[in-house]
């Protein structure tokens, strides 16, 4: 147990070093099954897929609104599309199409671009007793659903990450925004080790916490990625890493990095603020391959 937190920094990455993949095909290079999107947000999902493809999944299917669909998929031809029934408010409202590539997937990442915590809660319902041996990601609205549903949280001990916002870690535990953010590593790690979960904690400085009571910090990419988007492309690249056989401690360490280091190469070159999410995952494969 270590509640000094190690800084993210080149020498933590030499020293927990990505994957390697040499002759493979797709379905070796990683899987990964995203569930997300709504209408109020209905191209937010297409940033955590390319982001999942540039940190070097091979296989990216996407299960969103049925409205969606389609036009997505025309954005993003390198995924499958899976189409999901649609309530009257554009959220998800049924996961039945989506079941059987759980069997077969490396990756499972819920939440991104979702707007609604009741239809969060009702995919997490119905998809995580389903989800046997992947790894699970949870994100924005899903995080703040898991606050009624601890027991089904902590049956993904070991598998399980979580990247809230200071407003979502409050949904999640209960607990006022200011004060999650004044007390964070005393909050952090009791809740990775409750849930046997590693848990990312965004912000101007972002910091993580794992089960065995470890704790990183990063220093942050600078104020351009304060912006829309931007949790739904580190959510992208924690899933690709995941699925090609990182750990989740090193997956989410790792993705943390790119992420903020991907700010900070287009605030060098494009100006501190201005930068769109959409241009950090073309960031990623140069900065994998500089470590």
């Amino acid at each position: 147990m270590n509640h000094a937190p190690i800084p993210l920094d080149a020498a933590w990455l030499r020293a927990h070093p990505l994957p390697v993949h040499d002759d493979v095909d797709k379905n070796e290079r990683g899987r990964v099954v995203l569930i997300g999107g709504s209408a109020q947000v209905p191209g937010g999902v297409r940033l955590t897929t390319e982001a999942a493809f540039q940190s070097g999944a091979g296989k990216v299917q996407l299960a969103v609104p049925d409205i969606l669909a389609i036009p997505l998929g025309v954005l993003l031809p390198e995924a499958g599309m899976f189409a999901l029934p649609t309530d009257e408010t554009g959220e998800i409202a049924g996961t039945r199409p989506v079941e059987p590539l759980l069997d077969h997937c490396d990756c499972l990442a819920i939440g991104p671009a979702m707007g609604s915590v009741d239809a969060a809660g009702r995919i997490l319902e119905a998809i995580l007793p389903r989800a046997e041996a992947c790894s699970v990601i949870l994100d924005a609205a899903a995080v703040a659903a898991g606050h009624d549903r601890l027991p089904l949280l902590r049956r993904m001990a070991g598998r399980l990450i979580l990247t809230p916002n200071a407003g979502e870690m409050a949904a999640l535990t209960g607990k006022d925004r200011d004060a999650v953010m004044k007390g964070r590593a005393r909050m952090l790690v009791p809740l990775a080790q409750d849930l046997g979960a590693v848990v990312v904690l965004k912000g101007p400085t972002t910091m993580l916490a794992n089960p065995q009571g470890d704790l990183a910090l990063y220093g942050g990419g600078g104020a351009g990625l304060a912006t829309g988007g931007s949790g739904d492309v580190l959510a992208g690249i924690i899933a690709g890493l995941s699925a090609r056989g990182l750990g989740p401690w090193e997956a989410a360490c790792w993705g943390v990095w790119l992420h903020g280091e991907a700010g900070r190469r287009l605030s060098e070159r494009h100006g501190p603020v201005g930068f769109l999410a959409r241009q950090l995952p073309a960031e990623t494969p140069g900065l994998m391959r500089g470590i």
